[in-house]
C-alpha cells in the first residue's frame, strides 16, 4: 500500500488561494482528492490519471481548483482559487494504480491509499 503525507492546508480569506500536496512513498495511476466538511458526508472533487493526463472536478469547485501531478516529486498537487465560505473542510488525497478518472465523479472504494487529511478553513 502507498502511503500518503498530505500537506498544504491552513486559513485563507474568502477568495484566497491554497494549494495541498500529496507525496506518495510508491507508484500510482490515478489521484483523487475529497473533503469532508463538519456534519457532512465526504465528496469527491477532483481526480487526475496519469497516462493521459485527464482529469475530472465537481461541478462546486469547477474552474476554481486544478489537480495536477509531479511525477518527478511522486506528488499530487490540488490548486485551489477563489476559495469561498462553503470550500472549509478536511481535504484528503487518495491514490490507485488502477483506477481511471471518469466522468461520473469519484467514490471512495476506488482508492487503496488514503492520506491522513488537511484542513483548509475560509474566514475573513
Amino acid at each position: 500500500q502507498v502511503q500518503l503525507a498530505e500537506s498544504g492546508g491552513g486559513l485563507v480569506q474568502p477568495g484566497g488561494s491554497l494549494t495541498l500536496s500529496c507525496a506518495a512513498s510508491g507508484d500510482w495511476h490515478a489521484v483523487g482528492w475529497f473533503r469532508q466538511a463538519p456534519g457532512k458526508e465526504r465528496e469527491g472533487v477532483a481526480c487526475f490519471s496519469s497516462s493521459d493526463s485527464s482529469t475530472w472536478y465537481a461541478d462546486s469547485v469547477k474552474e476554481r481548483f486544478t489537480v495536477s501531478r509531479d511525477s518527478a516529486k511522486n506528488t499530487a498537487y490540488l490548486q485551489m482559487d477563489s476559495l469561498k465560505p462553503e470550500d472549509p473542510a478536511v481535504y484528503h488525497c487518495a491514490v490507485d494504480s488502477d483506477y481511471y478518472c471518469s466522468g461520473y465523479g469519484l467514490a471512495e472504494g476506488d482508492f487503496s491509499s488514503w492520506g491522513q487529511g488537511t484542513q483548509v478553513t475560509v474566514s475573513s
